[in-house]
């Protein structure tokens, strides 16, 4: 079967560009699990763009710069900010009935913004909205979804894309299909780790697609840990968004002590890379697994309306956050790295192209900025279809300001190790890849992924493409981390603490 537009992933992004090209051709949609299964749909915190009174485009490309620690690509950022206004009306349009006060639409504050930009739909459920939304109107088009569907590779032949191969999870059978335009919009891969605010879907199979087909990878080493992950006995580990801190919760240590002043000025809105280390450092020095987040001098009637997801998610599980404060943990949340691209969101292959979190168009840099994600997967989403329309020309050259250097992942000679398993990789990932990490933790993780990756079986259902395309993540990411001898963003090495201008650079991997 033949299509214009291929579109892996039915997130925001997905959904987004599908819509965009129903206009201009025949579209396919594949997602391997429901439409409505994606990171999108729970993103709580909000989408950010400059449309409140005095703020700017500019002031929102400073914010996002200062976060980004020194190597977002600033032309990104100047496309990203000046389009943001444009992107939230198209959502509008579509329906999104993002939260009013007095007639106009409600700007909130999160940590590193200097002004109020972040538009919420149903309070702390900006993302489910979006979705649903989106996902409605894909419904009612003339694009066909395909659900169930995992794509297993990508056809690229003379550096031009093909097609893409799916295997339908339900019935275990393969089917190819060809494409003019293939788009990733898989999401990140938040399950690298064990403890993530990510679905289960989550395990950067764009990234490993992509790689496999040749395209190269880059930043892979900046992943982002949200600071506050409930962390509650027999609950599941869920998203407490930052904004109930941009409202004015309190981080506590467990004996009430608030904390967050000493490791920085900022305290509780500090960035997230910060906060969340802040967090790892109280932990250890009070010996606990958990803090606490309190909300309980907020008016009565403040979270019930203001976080009702949170507020229902924590009473079904016998917490009631007016009286109570809240356990929390940072967990593994987003992927700043990914699959290359330009502003148009083409990769180094004609006629593949990623936008969304699978993508790295140099706007997060090493740390994003809250509530940038949603935005850009908008704001790039829209310029692919707009560049797909050109048809097969080569990528247009863009400036670029930031130095990159060229990688490829090492020959490592298999050793002796457990057998590869999800739990496995997680726990390795989490524990010498995480929030805090250092050379001798990298190298034996490297090791660990090198290995499996040489010794797993052909997959041959769902589970089993999963735990090659984790794998294949984990080295990327592990591999970047131990290249990079500094701190910057949300990549920490305690033998390397320190920020060095030598390693002011992005580091692309480049499939052999």
């Amino acid at each position: 079967m033949t299509y214009d537009y291929i579109i892996i992933g039915s997130g925001i992004a997905g959904l987004y560009c599908a819509l965009l090209a129903k206009e201009h051709g025949t579209v396919l949609m594949l997602t391997k699990e429901g439409v409505d299964d994606c990171n999108t749909r729970y993103a709580q915190g909000g989408i950010a763009a400059a449309v409140g009174a005095g703020d700017s485009p500019e002031l929102h490309m400073q914010d996002t710069l200062a976060a980004g620690a020194g190597l977002c690509e600033p032309y990104a950022v100047d496309i990203l900010t000046r389009e943001a206004a444009d992107r939230i009306h198209d959502l509008i349009r579509y329906g999104v009935p993002f939260d009013t006060l007095y007639g106009e639409i409600a700007l909130a504050r999160e940590g590193a913004h200097s002004a109020n930009r972040v538009l919420h739909a149903g309070g702390d459920a900006t993302g489910k909205h979006i979705e649903l939304t989106l996902a409605g109107l894909a419904r009612m088009s003339r694009i066909t979804v395909m659900e169930h569907c995992l794509v297993t590779e990508i056809s690229a032949h003379d550096n031009t894309v093909a097609g893409v191969c799916a295997l339908d999870c339900r019935t275990g059978l393969c089917q190819e299909y060809e494409g003019r335009v293939v788009v990733l919009a898989t999401g990140g891969a938040g399950r690298l780790f064990r403890y993530t605010t990510n679905p289960e879907v989550a395990i950067g199979d764009g990234v490993a697609l992509a790689f496999r087909a040749g395209a190269h990878v880059t930043d892979m080493e900046f992943f982002q840990f949200h600071p506050t992950a409930l962390r509650l006995p027999g609950a599941p580990s869920f998203l407490i968004s930052e904004a109930v801190r941009g409202e004015g919760g309190i981080l506590r240590n467990i004996h009430g002590e608030a904390f967050m002043g000493q490791y920085h000025p900022q305290g509780d809105l500090a960035p997230r890379d910060v906060v969340a280390r802040g967090m790892v450092e109280e932990m250890r020095r009070t010996r606990a697994d958990h803090l606490l987040l309190d909300v309980t001098h907020f008016p009565p009637d403040q979270m019930a309306t203001r976080f009702p997801s949170i507020y229902g998610f924590c009473l079904e599980h016998g917490l009631d956050v007016t009286r109570s404060p809240i356990p929390v943990a940072p967990a593994a949340h987003y992927m700043m790295g990914g699959v290359k691209t330009n502003t148009w969101g083409e990769t180094n292959i004609r006629g593949l192209f990623a936008c969304g979190e699978v993508a790295s168009v140099g706007v997060h840099g090493a740390n994003r900025l809250a509530s940038n994600s949603l935005l850009e997967t908008l704001v790039f989403g829209k310029r692919v279809v707009e560049r797909a329309l050109a048809g097969g020309e080569a990528p247009i050259p863009e400036p670029v300001t930031i130095e990159e250097t060229q990688c490829h992942l090492p020959n490592r000679s298999p050793g002796k190790h457990p057998a590869a398993t999800f739990t496995g990789l997680q726990d390795l990932m989490w524990s010498k890849a995480g929030i805090l990490r250092d050379g001798p933790g990298l190298d034996q993780a490297a090791s660990v992924l090198a290995t499996w990756q040489q010794t797993l079986p052909e997959p041959q259902d769902r589970s089993s493409y999963e735990l090659h395309n984790l794998v294949l993540v984990g080295r990327l990411l592990t591999e970047g981390a131990l290249l990079r001898e500094e701190s910057r963003g949300a990549h920490f090495r305690s033998d390397f603490p320190q920020t060095s201008p030598r390693w002011k650079r992005r580091l692309v991997f480049v499939p052999s």
